[in-house]
């Protein structure tokens, strides 16, 4: 079985993507009242905090923080898949291999994850998360999207509804 080495910090702050098997389907927004649940229901049994978030089509962005002593952001992730494939149905093609180990084929088996260094790695991240909806074509501005934390951002007065005209995110967000 191969070992991926993940960045394991107690408390830490990490950057996720997680991303659906099949990239030419929506059904992370046409499901998205499932997510969100899925995602509630895992914060309820294992506490995390959300710092960002976006949903777009085809993948998700994350931004949580851990509780101190807790590294284990693997087997969150692991049931917030199970939790919102269960409630699918089941039509999706399914390779020999994932049958074999009784998997669904919604989800990518593995998903991207950084661990945030600092607080201006922690903003580059903010930024590109709220920002994500506008680099996929998705949207003109950051504000028209609805699935993301850009929207409590602005409420708090942490961003102007505005922001992101002109914006340029560079780097290795695992895209």
């Amino acid at each position: 079985m191969t070992h991926y080495r993940r960045i394991r910090m107690e408390g830490g702050t990490y950057f996720f993507t997680v991303v659906i098997a099949n990239r030419r389907l929506d059904q992370l927004v046409r499901h998205i009242d499932l997510i969100k649940k899925s995602l509630r229901e895992e914060k309820e049994q294992t506490p995390f905090v959300t710092l960002g978030f976006v949903v777009l089509p085809d993948h998700i962005h994350a931004l949580w923080r851990l509780p101190e002593g807790d590294t284990d952001y693997s087997n969150r992730w692991r049931r917030i898949k199970a939790r919102f494939s269960k409630f699918l149905p089941p039509d999706e093609s399914v390779s020999m291999s994932r049958k074999s180990k009784g998997e669904r084929g919604i989800w990518q088996r593995r998903f991207w994850e950084h661990a945030i260094q600092n607080d201006k790695d922690l903003h580059r991240h903010l930024d590109y998360i709220h920002y994500n909806p506008v680099k996929h074509g998705l949207v003109k501005h950051a504000a028209d999207w609805p699935h993301s934390t850009f929207h409590a951002y602005v409420e708090r007065g942490k961003y102007n509804r505005d922001w992101g005209r002109g914006v340029d995110i560079d780097g290795e967000f695992g895209e």
